[in-house]
């Protein structure tokens, strides 16, 4: 493979330094590049809370691992500036998520596109050619039938599919999942093993350091809270602090649990009503991206996920087209939320995903 040239995306954590040693070990001419996102203007007056948040000023000391396990493995590393794309691309797209009263994921924002689009667009201006692109996420891939497929990772507690289900057949041609076959106790063993500066670094659990309202222009705008006859019964802080399916911090009592079961932005308001409010029967995804063809796919039952630590429901799919399908749950699912992704399995194939508008 000496041949092969691969850039490996690493973020100073364990995850991805094991993923670049391990691509050495295999005989690839490998590169290391980390992405440069954290602006100081966004400073969080707690100091920051967790440092190796994705999202942080914790950055520095991160992009410092990195460089040192790239010191370790005798490999180039490259940093690459996308602070102004980060701003552009996943911070615009937050707030305007949550203007709209609807819930953001900008994971999935952030692995479409910047880690899979700007970072490598980036380096190939910079003039660093690659053959295929690496992460440390914890998914496989393989060929199958001249198409290609992703597909869960071995460790089902670690499984990272649900945040790739957008990756195209171009990209995923071109690009490597090291850890796909392995455990999180083998990836941190194989660090041991290779005395890795990162073997006992904690893994970043949060998108943002501090507290995500102070990425928020406008907010803590006090509104109504109502139930679902359209009764007055509260008021709330600022929609953005509020999630579907939230019951605890409501501020309001009315003898019995209460929900958040709608975020109506144009009006400033939450509606909340009872438990059983909460779960609907279907719903409608839109953006979508097949890794299947969809015309396979039309009234099929499949597993969907509807969080990222959802239990996969039984479904089926109706309308399927390019652009939106319709979802029909086998049992109704509590708390549907509008922003977040919805992703579609056959067992541990990953058969496509989108976005839950309603």
């Amino acid at each position: 493979m000496a041949d092969k040239k691969v850039a490996v995306g690493m973020s100073g954590g364990v995850d991805s330094s094991v993923a670049a040693a391990l691509l050495v070990e295999q005989g690839y001419d490998v590169i290391g590049v980390t992405m440069q996102v954290w602006n100081d203007e966004y400073a969080p007056e707690d100091g920051g809370g967790d440092a190796h948040a994705c999202f942080g000023p914790g950055e520095a000391a991160d992009i410092e691992d990195a460089r040192i396990v790239a010191d370790q493995l005798d490999i180039p590393f490259h940093v690459v500036d996308l602070r102004e794309e980060y701003e552009e691309i996943v911070l615009d797209y937050f707030r305007a998520e949550y203007n709209q009263g609807r819930t953001p994921n900008p994971c999935l924002r952030c692995n479409r596109r910047l880690k899979f689009g700007a970072l490598l667009e980036a380096l190939e201006v910079a003039g660093l050619d690659w053959d295929y692109y690496a992460t440390g996420h914890y998914v496989r891939c393989r060929e199958e039938n001249g198409r290609h497929l992703l597909l869960r990772g071995v460790d089902s507690a670690k499984d990272q599919s649900y945040f790739l289900y957008s990756l195209s057949q171009q990209q995923l041609a071109r690009t490597l999942f090291p850890l796909g076959e392995l455990t999180k106790k083998e990836v941190r063993d194989r660090a041991s093993e290779l005395g890795l500066k990162v073997e006992e670094k904690a893994e970043s659990q949060d998108f943002y350091a501090g507290d995500y309202t102070d990425l928020l222009e406008g907010a803590g705008r006090p509104g109504p809270i109502v139930d679902t006859s359209g009764k007055k019964i509260g008021e709330h802080e600022g929609i953005e602090k509020y999630t579907f399916g939230q019951r605890r911090g409501l501020g309001v009592s009315v003898g019995h649990p209460i929900y958040v079961i709608d975020i109506d932005a144009a009006e400033n308001k939450l509606v909340v009503g009872k438990r059983e409010e909460l779960f609907d029967e279907r719903m409608q995804v839109e953006q979508l991206n097949w890794i299947l063809p969809p015309s396979e796919l039309e009234n099929q039952s499949v597993e969907v996920q509807i969080r990222y630590r959802h239990s996969p429901a039984r479904a089926r799919l109706k309308e399927v087209g390019e652009d939106c399908v319709e979802v029909d749950f086998e049992q109704p699912q509590r708390a549907v939320t509008p922003g977040q992704a919805a992703v579609f399995y056959s067992g541990d194939r990953v058969l496509g995903g989108g976005i839950i508008t309603e």
